[in-house]
């Protein structure tokens, strides 16, 4: 497997500001609260929030949290014809939401700068959970992209392994080698990515201002290697 693709300070920093600012103003409208990418913003702050993470499930909680991560899949281009999921309701994903209420608190901690053995050993297990939930068993294929899009939606804890990182990073497949350069990119560039995870604040959704609540550190790798796969 190749290595990751070893971005200079120059091309971090510009792709960084491009998502920012909006890839290509006719297509893209970058980072205002309307816009598709502000779906990610509304989804983490959403579960986020919640301070006792097993209310995250309640019977009182169930449908509006099946309802935020059933949106932010969709506005991120999960629910395309081809994907199994156009066929499901919220109701589909009553069980992963239950299973996300009972992470420990501490996997709801990992960031980038903490994949430690056991913290990777902890996303890897996770990720196979979240396949076995959605696959009902084996009976549909879910692909990585799937996966780590709802890991980076809830948890902020690794970047969305879609068409364009992929292309960015040169990194092909969601496992324990591709997180370790992850982190290996993360300590080159770590002054950068962290002023930028501490700079981009998310959005409220009621007010539409940004709040209190910074961007992980995965978020921004994330968005730095999706520009440059988007580049190419």
């Amino acid at each position: 497997m190749p290595e990751i693709n070893q971005l200079n300070e120059k091309i971090v920093k510009e792709n960084l500001a491009s998502f920012k600012n909006g890839l290509t103003k006719a297509k893209d409208e970058g980072r205002e609260p309307c816009a598709r990418y502000a779906s990610f913003d509304y989804c983490f702050n959403y579960f986020q929030d919640f301070k006792n993470k097993n209310e995250i499930a309640n019977s009182i909680n169930i449908e509006n949290s099946c309802l935020h991560l059933a949106f932010y899949l969709a506005s991120w281009g999960m629910l395309r014809g081809s994907s199994f999921l156009l066929q499901k309701s919220i109701k589909f994903y009553e069980p992963l939401v239950s299973y996300i209420s009972k992470k420990d608190c501490n996997f709801w901690k990992i960031d980038v700068h903490n994949y430690s053995d056991e913290n990777i050993k902890n996303l890897i297990d996770c990720y196979k959970d979240i396949e076995k939930i959605l696959s009902e068993n084996g009976k549909h294929k879910v692909s990585d992209t799937l996966i780590t899009k709802i890991m980076l939606g809830i948890f902020g804890n690794v970047p969305a392994f879609d068409a364009y990182f992929k292309k960015g990073s040169k990194l092909k497949t969601f496992n324990n080698k591709s997180l370790r350069q992850i982190l290996e990119f993360y300590n080159n560039y770590n002054k950068i990515i962290s002023k930028e995870a501490d700079n981009i604040k998310t959005f409220n959704f009621c007010n539409k201002v940004k709040i209190k609540r910074s961007y992980t550190k995965a978020k921004i790798v994330d968005m730095i290697f999706f520009i440059e796969g988007y580049k190419k």
